[in-house]
């Protein structure tokens, strides 16, 4: 069949066939959009379905967990009754009374045996019961036995309060004299277990044993005051008789009638009225106002006289009953003693004050001697040394004028040892003003740079004559010190190291050390042997027996010394064999002095005490610094006993078998006691005496103990001042005493 009719003419046909086309397009375009539409559906149903069946596995897993914990719930709650029942039948099994209460004080659980002796107030033990209500109803008990003046109230108010404490145990007082015991224990989460336990056996068993001690006690006590050499009473609050001892009787005789249990004071002690005489202490109104007196008693002492001339010394004491004790001791042979003693130290005293004045007339006398000897020395030094001046002068000139060289030789050797005779008049002239009374110091502020620098210049040319090499360090400090002694002593301390140091150096400098300031001298000379090191301080001591005289007179180091220890500058020494040696000098620095002050004269003598015959034990195991202190402190009239160690100073007291007035005692004294130890050992055999550590140990530590023991604390390097402080304040207790 054919859609177009081959009779038609073309146009008709193509016209036909183009409307068929048109047709068949607009149908092929709706057919499309309907299928389009119905896919779409398709893909969201079965997208819908994945997620339906998504969901319900979901819910199934989750029905399946909810199951499963219902199980896991439901063994849990069969557990904890089961515990529950565990723990109610392990308390109920408990011998003593159990309660729980939480942390907000509610009771939880108790056992059967929890207040059972309250009878009255089991029926209101229920879980639920705040704690308080329980305490409010024991305390209303018919069963509870409330202490004398004690009301339901108040003890409900103490029991909460002790609630409150962390651990509370006390026992509580039942009707028919029984007891238990309450305690309270702390849980983790704030609850409380409460236990009860009956002590009733225990109680009745300790006043049984408590009876027996009483009464062995009893027996213990009257066999004490039998034995006892005092005669002792005891009375009552009432001054009624309860305790008294045989010896009581013979001391006071009292006839034993009047000696019974309950005698009263007054009729007892009517005896002293009769037969005996108060002769220190209270008299007889005084003590019987102290014997009836109601409270509190002070304790008494007093002394009576039998009419035998026996004497007695009575002492009373207050007890805590309200009653007192009385004792009495026969004290006759010791007052006769003390009489005795008594006489022979007035005897003592008169032939120590004869003594006394002999050595006051001999110091005198030494006194003026030795002003005598200072004045002789600097009139002769003076008149010496013009002629020895004039006579060099004259040698020098015929030296330079000699052709003969044997005579330059011979003149040489005489110019030498002029001058050896010259140095050695000034160094007499020198240690004779350092032991003067009458000297006093310069004493200012001091730039060290003014005493280093012209001692450069002199001493560089002898330490170039011997080829060694002198450095004298600068220094800014400014220090405290007489500069003319100041510069001796630095001077010396120079030429000694330049004299005996044959190669190498010598170095001189400063450094801060605290509050002073170290001058050291330094040189690489032949060094001092340790037993050696305090024979060099000696007069006219030299440790070279091959020197001249030319290399020394041995006085340099030995007015070193004492000008150190007039200025109050600790001198010190190190030095080893082979390696060399070093002098060192503590010099206070200048409270921001200016090195140019007005100059004030200080004595270098503390106030009072050149004419007092203070005796000071020093202790010292350093042996420059114990010459130092020694020399020093005999400067200022003062008798010093020199001892190393503990031990030494501790035998030779006992072998002088006198009581020093003062104690200078070095704090580290090596092997043995130390400076704190020492004193208290001095201290228990003489008692208390004034007493200064010596220590350059700064320690928190030692000043504590030092203030517990009342010590002076005196530290290193030694300040002058304070140590005349120390000496001055213990001079006047030894006037006191």
């Amino acid at each position: 069949m054919s859609l177009i009719n081959p009779a038609d003419s073309v146009e008709e046909q193509n016209a036909k066939l183009q409307t068929i086309a048109e047709a068949l397009m607009k149908r092929v375009e709706y057919d499309t959009a309907q299928s389009g539409a119905a896919y779409a559906q398709f893909e969201r149903a079965a997208l819908l379905e994945k997620r339906v069946r998504e969901r319900t596995l979901e819910l199934e897993r989750t029905l399946d967990l909810l199951h499963e914990s219902n199980a896991q719930l439901a063994r849990a709650n069969e557990e904890t009754e089961a515990a529950r029942r565990n723990l109610a039948d392990a308390i109920e099994t408990v011998s003593e009374g159990f309660a729980l209460f939480d942390g907000g004080d509610v009771l939880v659980m108790c056992n059967s045996r929890f207040c059972r002796d309250f009878r009255d107030t089991v029926h209101d033990l229920r879980p639920g019961l705040a704690f308080e209500d329980y305490v409010t109803r024991i305390s209303r008990s018919r069963f509870l036995a409330l202490p004398d003046g004690e009301t339901p109230e108040s003890w409900t108010r103490r029991r909460i309060q002790r609630h409150r404490d962390r651990r509370v145990m006390f026992n509580v007082q039942l009707v028919q004299d029984r007891w238990i015991q309450v305690s309270e224990h702390r849980t983790a989460n704030g609850g409380t277990v409460v236990l009860q336990t009956d002590v009733t056996d225990i109680i009745r068993l300790e006043r049984q044993e408590r009876a027996k001690l009483k009464d062995k006690q009893a027996r213990m006590i009257r066999a004490t005051l039998d034995h006892l050499n005092q005669g002792v009473c005891i009375f009552d609050e009432n001054a009624r008789l309860v305790g008294w001892n045989q010896k009581l009787g013979a001391l006071l005789s009292i006839p034993a009638r009047r000696l019974h249990l309950g005698a009263s004071f007054d009729v007892l002690w009517a005896q002293l009225d009769d037969d005996f005489e108060f002769t220190r202490g209270l008299d007889r109104s005084g003590f019987r106002d102290w014997a009836r007196a109601q409270g509190p008693r002070q304790p008494v002492s007093f002394e009576v006289r039998r009419a035998d001339s026996r004497t007695l010394q009575i002492f009373g004491r207050g007890m805590p009953d309200q009653g007192f004790v009385i004792s009495c001791t026969d004290v006759t042979d010791e007052r006769e003693a003390a009489q005795k003693l008594s006489d022979l130290n007035e005897i003592l005293e008169q032939r120590v004050m004869e003594r006394t004045l002999e050595l006051e007339d001999a110091l005198s006398a030494a006194e003026r001697a030795n002003a005598s000897r200072s004045r002789f020395v600097a009139a002769a030094s003076h008149d010496l040394l013009q002629p020895l001046s004039a006579a060099k002068l004259f040698i020098s000139s015929l030296i330079d004028t000699s052709q003969d060289a044997r005579d330059t030789q011979v003149l040489g050797k005489a110019e030498s040892a002029l001058t050896s005779a010259e140095q050695l008049i000034d160094a007499l002239l020198d240690i004779s003003k350092l032991e003067s009374d009458g000297l006093s110091f310069d004493i200012r502020a001091v730039a060290l740079r003014e005493i280093f620098g012209p001692l450069r210049d002199e001493m560089e040319v002898l330490a170039a004559r011997k080829g060694l090499e002198l450095r004298l360090l600068d220094s800014s400090l400014t220090v405290d010190s007489d500069p003319a002694y100041l510069r001796r002593v630095v001077q010396n301390l120079m030429a000694n190291a330049i004299r005996y140091t044959d190669s190498g150096r010598v170095v001189v400098g400063a450094r801060r050390k605290g509050e002073s300031a170290r001058i050291e001298v330094w040189d690489t000379g032949p060094g001092i042997a340790e037993a050696d090191q305090g024979l060099i301080f000696e007069e006219f001591k030299r440790l070279d027996s091959k020197a001249s005289s030319n290399d020394g007179l041995g006085l340099g180091l030995a007015i070193v010394e004492r000008a150190c220890a007039r200025l109050g500058h600790p001198l010190g020494l190190w030095s080893e064999p082979g390696r060399g040696s070093c002098f060192m000098v503590n010099v206070p620095i200048a409270d921001g002095a200016e090195p140019q002050r007005a100059k004030r004269n200080r004595s270098a003598r503390p106030v009072g005490l050149a004419h007092l015959g203070l005796i000071v034990l020093l202790v010292e195991n350093d042996p420059q610094l114990r010459r130092a202190i020694t020399v020093l402190v005999e400067s200022w009239g003062v008798n010093v006993i020199e001892a190393e160690d503990a031990d030494s100073a501790l035998e030779l007291l006992r072998d002088l078998e006198i009581s020093p007035d003062a104690l200078l005692l070095d704090y580290q004294l090596g092997a043995g006691l130390s400076g704190t130890q020492l004193y208290e050992r001095i201290v228990a055999d003489m008692g208390p005496l004034p007493c200064a550590i010596i220590t350059a140990d700064r320690s928190p530590d030692l000043r504590d103990i030092c203030k517990a023991l009342g010590l002076e604390l005196l530290a290193k390097p030694l300040d002058r001042h304070k140590l005349g402080r120390f000496l001055d304040g213990s001079a006047r207790l030894a006037l006191r005493g």
